[in-house]
């Protein structure tokens, strides 16, 4: 399979799965929701997603819209050979927002692809060209290798922002505003002081504030996946069972039972 870049509608009807080739996919206008192995976000003109093979992805276009979706297999020219660092970029699922630079090359990219097929001369190898330079522009905005040497973070303060705004749609950008830093340079001081990239520690946070909620309330399972930032029950459950192993309607049973030690209590007590 070579690279491929389509433009087309999502549908607003939800659809899901998983493909074996990268996936990267710009609003051109419009909006779409997507949910990439458990992270939630929306696309909409000069934004976009990124989904690595394999990942199950739920996804739904909103009214009219229109997205540029470029389909990369791990063996194409421009994830290998000299090109093999801008791999790094599928390592996880995230979602971004092009600049003006990376906005001029969509409008020169969309041009010379309307060109070329007018002309009856688009081919695979000129669609590599052309991803190559978009995959090479955006590693250098998203996964640019920058010192993570620098004042620490205050882990503490973003835990709480974190916490109070689990039900939106967080994004990284928004992270590194809290600590006035480019999405590059944070995502890269994150790593180095925490271990994980950012997405992953929020979808950590989620998941914790979900178990908790799962222990000590009466809400409904439904309303807890909305409460912390899940775009469904079922998404919190697939987060749930990949993370943990169970479904968070197991550790609802096992809370809503007494300990053995409390049911003697009880017994001795009456």
């Amino acid at each position: 399979m070579t690279s491929a870049i389509r433009q087309f509608p999502l549908d607003t009807a939800i659809h899901h799965h998983a493909h074996d080739f990268h996936q990267i996919v710009i609003g051109l206008n419009g909006q779409a929701e997507f949910e990439i192995a458990g992270l939630g976000g929306s696309i909409s003109a000069l934004s976009g997603c990124i989904v690595p093979a394999n990942h199950l992805h739920y996804y739904a276009g909103t009214g009219d819209n229109h997205q540029l979706v470029l389909d990369l297999p791990r063996d194409a020219l421009s994830l290998t050979g000299h090109h093999h660092e801008l791999a790094r970029l599928f390592d996880a699922p995230r979602f971004f927002e092009l600049d003006d630079s990376l906005s001029r090359y969509l409008d020169f990219m969309l041009r010379e692809l309307h060109l070329l097929a007018g002309q009856g001369a688009l081919n695979g190898l000129q669609q590599e060209r052309l991803a190559t330079t978009l995959l090479g522009t955006l590693h250098a905005r998203l996964s640019g290798e920058i010192s993570p040497a620098g004042r620490p973070l205050d882990l503490a303060a973003l835990d709480r922002f974190i916490d109070r705004h689990l039900a939106s749609g967080l994004r990284v950008a928004d992270l590194a505003a809290q600590a006035c830093l480019s999405e590059a340079h944070f995502t890269v001081r994150f790593r180095h002081q925490t271990g994980l990239p950012p997405w992953r520690y929020v979808m950590r946070r989620r998941l914790q504030m979900a178990q908790q909620l799962i222990r000590e309330s009466h809400l409904p399972l439904s309303e807890i996946a909305a409460l912390t930032g899940f775009a469904s029950q079922s998404a919190l459950s697939r987060a749930f069972r990949r993370d943990y192993g169970y479904p968070p309607s197991q550790l609802r049973r096992a809370a809503s039972q007494p300990l053995a030690g409390d049911a003697h209590l009880l017994r001795h007590r009456s």
